[in-house]
């Protein structure tokens, strides 16, 4: 569905500069593009009207950092560490993953993403082996109507290796330029030789961005961006994912460069890269979005992301007072700062100053919240909160991209899931081949390790003994 359209009566958070929020209002759309924001608009003859009323019309959400590729093992991963996650991908059975297995997820992925009410998703990929795997990843973005960007890596070669092949360049040059943007995606080890080098003047050179991993407790740290910093490769463009480990000083550097993070609290709180950031973050005013990380291990939707994050940084702040016999009588991060994070955070890392909020002239990503079959679906009193602590996927009502209904009355709009439902079965019953039945089993489930319970001094048995016994 395209052309004109009205979502009537809805409480429209605009998260524009003023940050309005709008009860009752309706938004138009016409040509890609916000049209009119008012109460009861005229509009054009023709126009589909969409009842918003008892809803949320807000900006469609931005995911800066997914690993889309691996969605078709959603779950598996549940009890890992980061440390077996490494293992299993970067050393053992990332390897195995074939391009039909690279379409699969990243199919699968790009329609969970906007099933959710993302309608921008930078796909992570770094499991990029050949360029054959990479215009698999691009084919399976470029069949689903969000909006993407491919941010390519391969973590079986160095990135100095994969970025100055004659196959790379010539998949730059036939893929990229179009509607699906572009990053490299590597990470920086702090090796002094910063053998990254080469790859950081490829990017340069094409004029991409870089995306990196940094802040990753034991892998990525502050020698990295201390390299990156004195060879001036840290620029506005640059995304540093989890951010999560990292000194005051490296934090003052990505500051002063003007790079954002994309914090991944889920991936954060459970695989170790450190505790979330966000309250370290704003301690030096670095711009942040957010991020999913992978399905592997959570879930593919922002709403999860806000409200973990609310809750981590909280409770950091919590623990910080406690520490010094305090009390916190007033949280620092709100509600109204994980949406915008959610929203205008990532279209500002991606440079996309058409994105983010809904102003009269800007691209209409657009998402209605919005579900009468729900309980918590009222009251609505206030919207911030609703999105973040309140909202989850179900009550993704419609999505817009572009102008574009890609999902309406809670249903995908063109989607052939029994298509995508086959693909990943063929690249799940393709890996378990590969692994074999014990190594599919024990990959996912690691070994527990032994904990022993403390000793407890207030468990007496000669005074067990002696109530027994009438003493």
């Amino acid at each position: 569905m395209s052309g004109s359209i009205v979502l009537r009566g809805g409480t429209v958070l605009t998260l524009d500069d003023a940050r309005r929020v709008l009860p009752g209002e309706d938004v138009l759309v016409d040509g890609g593009r916000i049209a009119a924001i008012g109460p009861a608009l005229e509009v054009p003859a023709g126009t589909t009207e969409i009842d918003a009323s008892g809803g949320i019309v807000m900006p469609g959400m931005i995911d800066t950092h997914r690993h889309l590729w691996q969605t078709a093992m959603r779950g598996y991963g549940a009890d890992w560490t980061l440390t077996q996650y490494f293992v299993w991908y970067y050393l053992e059975w990332g390897k195995v993953f074939r391009p039909d297995d690279i379409y699969a997820g990243n199919l699968l992925g790009a329609w969970e993403a906007l099933e959710a009410g993302v309608t921008t998703t930078v796909d992570w990929s770094h499991g990029l082996q050949t360029t054959g795997h990479a215009d698999a990843a691009a084919d399976a973005l470029e069949a689903v109507p969000g909006r993407f960007v491919l941010a390519y890596g391969n973590i079986q070669d160095a990135p100095a290796n994969w970025t100055a092949t004659r196959e790379f360049r010539d998949f730059v040059s036939r893929r990229t330029g179009g509607d699906l943007g572009f990053q490299l995606a590597f990470d920086v080890t702090g090796d002094p030789a910063f053998p990254e080098k080469p790859a950081f003047e490829v990017a340069r050179d094409l004029g991409v961005p870089v995306t990196t991993h940094a802040g990753v407790w034991g892998a990525t740290g502050d020698d990295g961006i201390r390299l990156m910093y004195d060879h001036g490769f840290m620029t506005p463009e640059t995304i540093y994912v989890h951010g999560a480990s990292l000194s005051a000083d490296s934090y003052q550097r990505i500051a002063a460069t003007g790079g954002s993070v994309s914090v991944s609290t889920e991936s954060e709180q459970s695989a170790g890269q450190g505790y979330p950031p966000t309250w370290a973050l704003r301690q030096y005013g670095i711009p942040v979005s957010l991020s999913m990380d992978t399905s592997v291990w959570w879930s593919g939707d922002l709403f999860s992301a806000m409200r973990a994050t609310l809750g981590a940084d909280r409770s950091r702040e919590h623990l910080e007072a406690h520490t010094k016999g305090e009390t916190v009588t007033h949280a620092a991060l709100r509600a109204e700062q994980v949406v915008e994070w959610a929203t205008r955070g990532g279209a500002a890392a991606l440079g996309r100053a058409d994105l983010g909020s809904l102003e009269v002239g800007k691209t209409a990503d657009v998402v209605l919240l919005k579900n009468d079959d729900s309980l918590v679906s009222f009251p609505l009193l206030h919207p911030y909160g609703h999105v973040a602590f309140q909202a989850q996927r179900a009550d993704v009502h419609t999505v817009l991209v572009g102008g574009r209904v890609v999902k309406r009355d809670g249903r995908l709009v063109g989607a052939d899931l029994p298509a995508v439902r086959r693909r990943v079965e063929e690249t799940v019953e393709h890996l378990r081949g590969q692994l074999g039945e014990e190594a599919w089993r024990q990959g996912m489930n690691p070994d527990v390790p032994e904990t022993k319970v403390l000793d407890n001094p207030y468990t007496y048995t000669d005074y067990q003994s002696d109530r027994t016994h009438g003493g």
